[in-house]
């Protein structure tokens, strides 16, 4: 099964500059590894940390019509990456990019629930 909601993603064109204003508004801290500048990390508050991850020629989404709608992923902690994809496929889900396969280092893979939203399972 599914331990934990690992982290809620939000696309973005700067992510220290989202984060940071997540931090503030949440009173976590922020975490980034300057290996990996396009994605970093608020911890520290009560609840799921969220991600801030860099998408070139992000466009943010409007507010309440959908020619640009919410933009966000659900990041999942998995034990068994390959048990938990073929769970989620027969619930529905469609393989997106098992990058952990194309990726040196990776350990997720991305899929799509049944209506198209985005989702990783994350191998920890």
């Amino acid at each position: 099964m599914i331990r934990k909601l690992q982290a809620v993603a939000l696309d973005c064109a700067d992510p220290v500059r989202l984060a940071e204003f997540y931090a503030d508004l949440l009173g976590g801290r922020v975490i980034a590894d300057p290996d990996e500048p396009d994605w970093v990390e608020v911890h520290g508050f009560e609840g799921t940390p969220l991600a801030c991850q860099r998408v070139d020629g992000y466009q943010p989404p409007e507010w309440p019509g959908q020619e640009r709608p919410q933009q966000l992923h659900l990041d999942f902690d998995v034990d068994d990456l390959d048990g938990e994809e073929k769970r989620a496929l027969a619930l529905g889900a469609t393989v997106l990019e098992r990058t952990d396969q194309i990726r040196p280092g990776a350990n997720w893979r991305i899929y799509a629930d049944p209506a198209g939203h985005p989702f990783c399972l994350c191998f920890h």
